[in-house]
């Protein structure tokens, strides 16, 4: 065997090519089986998204068809002459759900604004109303409140409910797309000759039925998957991370009752400026002045309701309740499949021997294996005795993903406590992103502002996420200074690397 280069070089069933195609087989076998490891949790990321994703447009699909369904016999020309009001409004809620940078507060706003001045000259046909008389009535609407308490109150339930549903259902796109980029990562030449010199050097030495020794397997395993180890801290984040928004989702940010109940506020918000008509009319008028009588003459006003007609919200929280329940169990039995991808491996793809076996391979021969298993994570593989590990020179694919998923779990943490974040499209080079401490539990909200409603989303890039047409980043408030030389810091370290 002096010919052989990676096994050990005792007498020997394998020529030098045979050794390198096993060295190919091996390679390609160990990457097949990454990426068996990563399909599975990618169809279980993949399968939450389209679950909750699916119930959330129902809430929403089922809310507009009421509405649709309901209002024409309510409201009569209200409804009928302002209908595109109603339509947009429902297609913005659902641009907001899938990702368009839409400042959703103000969205909500302009519904209320255009639906005022649209109803209040439709209640006023005598008077002739100009652009600038209605400019001066919405001026003086936040005083009168037209609509009752029903624009504040929808707009701080809604708002956190957006907020939450489309930060978790990007949450398990981006995880799935982090398992997917990582698992292709290839292996090193070091590595690839630790997987042939476990694998297939045995058959070499004529002990084709003895299974390696299993703290063999782990240590060649954990130093070709330090990197991906590396990923575990973060990826544990964002598996609690979505769990807290999940219990948001069903507790207090309860989509169910919030978006499935749009259309039953809009008809108590209209109701409202109905039943205080008159009242309201006087006070614009007392702040506006009195517009001039219309020359067209006063059409008559269609009846003020043609019978009312009950507005019932099914309630699905049972099925939101499973869903969340289901969610949170794999998330919880997802969180450590970085770190143990190689026992994994091992026992189930490698077929390593047990702990204990004397009588298995050893790297050499047949009998026991002595060296200690290493920790996880690229640092701890300085002394890896199977694979030649350089800890200096860490995989930039992972710790680009290692970004994405700080990105995602600060989004959440904004999401957990109602904060809205602007996103943009941006390419995986990472230019323009923050990341800051990770920080996946109810803490993070005390750090923050309290009033979301008044301050100025924030602006972070993530990647796109191919074929779901949903992109998004995340914060936790940190000043845009920090965030600079965080990026600066960054782009740095890459170079360093490199």
């Amino acid at each position: 065997g002096e010919h052989l280069r990676i096994c050990p070089q005792g007498y020997t069933c394998c020529t030098s090519e045979m050794e390198e195609n096993f060295a190919n087989k091996s390679r390609s076998e160990f990457e097949a089986m990454m990426k068996e490891a990563g399909r599975s949790v990618q169809t279980t990321l993949t399968a939450q998204h389209r679950s909750f994703d699916s119930y959330f447009q129902d809430l929403l699909n089922k809310s507009e068809k009421a509405l649709y369904d309901a209002f024409p016999s309510m409201y009569g020309e209200l409804y009928t002459q302002n209908m595109k009001v109603f339509k947009d409004l429902y297609s913005e809620l659902r641009r907001y759900y899938r990702g368009s940078n839409i400042n959703l507060e103000e969205a909500l706003n302009e519904f209320w604004t255009r639906l005022l001045e649209r109803l209040f000259k439709l209640m006023n046909p005598q008077y002739h109303i100009t652009d600038e008389y209605l400019d001066c009535m919405v001026k003086h609407a936040e005083q009168h409140k037209p609509f009752g308490e029903v624009p504040r109150d929808l707009k701080v339930k809604a708002t956190r409910a957006f907020i939450a549903a489309r930060s978790y259902a990007q949450g398990f796109l981006v995880g799935s797309d982090v398992v997917k980029k990582v698992s292709q990562v290839s292996l090193s030449h070091e590595c690839t000759r630790a997987i042939m010199k476990l694998m297939y050097c045995p058959h070499c030495r004529g002990m084709s039925s003895v299974k390696p020794c299993n703290n063999y397997c782990l240590n060649v395993v954990k130093g070709c998957l330090a990197n991906q180890a590396d990923l575990n801290t973060e990826w544990k984040y964002l598996m609690d991370s979505l769990v807290i928004v999940a219990d948001r989702i069903d507790g207090p940010y309860n989509v169910d009752t919030v978006i499935g109940t749009v259309h039953m506020r809009i008809a108590e918000a209209i109701s409202n400026l109905q039943e205080n008509k008159d009242s309201i009319t006087a006070k614009v008028f007392q702040g506006c002045g009195n517009p001039k009588i219309s020359t067209k003459g006063s059409s008559t006003e269609d009846k003020k309701r043609r019978g009312k007609v009950a507005l019932e919200a099914k309630s699905s929280a049972q099925a939101l309740e499973m869903l969340v329940l289901d969610a949170k169990g794999n998330l919880t039995a997802l969180k450590t499949y970085w770190i143990t991808l190689p026992g994994i491996l091992c026992s189930k793809k490698v077929m390593a021997s047990s702990a204990a076996d004397d009588k298995c391979w050893n790297g050499m021969t047949k009998g026991s294996y002595l060296p200690e298993v290493m920790g996880d994570g690229l640092a701890n593989q300085i002394n890896n005795p199977e694979v030649e590990v350089d800890i200096t020179k860490p995989d930039m694919t992972i710790r680009q993903q290692i970004m994405q998923l700080k990105i995602m779990t600060n989004r959440l943490g904004n999401a957990n406590i109602g904060n809205d974040v602007d996103f943009q499209d941006a390419s995986d080079d990472m230019s323009g992103s923050g990341s800051g401490d990770s920080c996946p539990d109810d803490v993070c909200g005390k750090r923050l502002s309290k009033s979301p409603s008044t301050r100025q989303p924030e602006t972070h890039a993530i990647p796109k996420q191919s074929g779901h047409g949903i992109n998004g980043a995340s914060s936790r408030s940190l000043p845009s200074t920090f965030l600079l030389l965080l990026s600066v810091a960054f782009i740095a370290v890459q170079h360093l690397w490199r």
